[in-house]
């Protein structure tokens, strides 16, 4: 039976939606806000509105901006002959925490996973091939920055072989990443090694 006033379950269901939230962190969610300001509530719910109000995708690397195209891609300083394919926004900004990376990116918007019917059309390749394939394309290395796990790794055959009769250089991350590691979670020296020491596919 439910104790808690429909207003206060509602909200405990709607955090209970999250990832990896279960119903008593969702609780705790709950009466941490009811302790708050009411300044602070707006505050929280204005960030959360902006989100859909605020935030476009990029229409060059798929990148979560502000802005499109997006501040990355728009850097003159960055090395246009350098292009790493990244599964989510986050491994990109995983990779440019390490502050050795000059290059642009390419987010995939996953990996495949058959099993989860997450398949090459429902991933960024057909963009990816196109963006290479640009007369005006300066691309001259792909860094497949994707995850060291089994998904992962078919990912990055699967793009190598289809990258490879474009003859560009496609490179992997070096084995510094231990198997079945996440990119977003990895610490900015091994990613750096992993960058500084990629292995050609």
């Amino acid at each position: 039976m439910n104790y808690f006033p429909p207003a206060i379950q509602n909200l405990i269901d709607e955090f209970n939606k999250l990832p990896g939230i279960g119903p008593k962190t969702s609780e705790r969610f709950v009466f941490y806000l009811l302790k708050q300001s009411e300044e602070e509530i707006k505050k929280f719910a204005k960030a959360i509105e902006n989100l859909k109000k605020k935030i476009t995708i990029c229409s060059q690397c798929y990148n979560f901006s502000e802005k499109d195209p997006c501040p990355i891609c728009t850097d003159p300083r960055r090395d246009k002959s350098l292009l790493c394919v990244v599964a989510y926004p986050q491994d990109l900004q995983a990779i440019e925490k390490t502050n050795e990376y000059k290059g642009l990116y390419h987010i995939l918007g996953g990996i495949l996973n058959p099993i989860e019917g997450i398949g090459p059309k429902e991933l960024k390749i057909q963009e990816l091939l196109k963006r290479v394939k640009k007369p005006n394309s300066k691309i001259q290395e792909i860094i497949l920055g994707l995850n060291p796990d089994l998904e992962g790794e078919a990912t990055a055959i699967y793009l190598a072989k289809l990258l490879r009769p474009l003859k560009i250089k496609v490179a992997r991350l070096a084995r510094g990443l231990p198997m079945g590691s996440d990119l977003q979670y990895a610490d900015e020296v091994t990613l750096s090694n992993a960058l500084e020491g990629r292995k050609e596919m």
